[in-house]
């Protein structure tokens, strides 16, 4: 059995939770109670040493850092449906992962942070951030499906989560279109799992 180790409003461990279910893989969820700690607990230390989840242990293969997860799960489950697929394809879903990596971690994902975890962050700089990032996605969604064309990739799996949950953030969707539509989209995947809400009112 597969083994994810998360938190429930860990954007992160989501990306992770969210493939595996589109992938129809039996997997266990192992809640880290990163309030108390736990991720810095000796044990935990072990699978990661930078104490951080998510974690994925697949049956001895222990696994962190949710970009590279995703891309492990692509190459070892994914098939035809989520192939990496040509070198050209392959450094596009790179970029990708570079982004969510990059823009999303410091503009959305800081933004939510400060407000449902209460990060000594600056909010308006995540927030400026986020929507520079959000001007740019909603052209290059303009006329295609997906990050990188018509077929959904592990690329939009890694930007999907804070993106959606970007108005947790104080960051608003409205003026996106084309991202609400990708949005829907990725929901409208089968086996999609959301990632549990935080409302702003009661976030901020």
């Amino acid at each position: 059995m597969i083994k994810l180790y998360r938190h429930a409003l860990s954007g992160h461990a989501h990306r992770v939770e969210l493939f595996l279910s589109l992938l129809d893989l039996e997997y266990e969820l192992v809640d880290v109670d990163l309030m108390a700690g736990a991720h810095k607990d000796a044990d935990f230390l072990k699978m990661h040493p930078f104490g951080q989840v998510p974690v994925l242990d697949d049956n001895g293969v222990v696994l962190w850092d949710s970009n590279g997860i995703l891309v492990y799960l692509a190459r070892t489950y994914g098939g035809e449906a989520w192939s990496l697929g040509s070198a050209q394809d392959e450094a596009a879903i790179q970029g990708w992962l570079s982004i969510a990596a990059g823009p999303i971690a410091a503009g959305p994902a800081s933004a939510r942070l400060v407000t449902v975890f209460g990060a000594n962050l600056d909010h308006d700089v995540a927030k400026t951030r986020a929507t520079a990032l959000f001007e740019t996605m909603d052209k290059i969604l303009d006329g295609q499906s997906y990050l990188i064309g018509e077929k959904v990739s592990i690329a939009d799996v890694a930007a999907y989560t804070y993106i959606a949950h970007a108005p947790e953030g104080g960051v608003v969707l409205d003026p996106y279109p084309n991202i609400q539509s990708w949005i829907s989209r990725i929901e409208a995947l089968p086996n999609f799992v959301g990632m549990q809400k935080t409302p702003l009112n009661d976030a901020a």
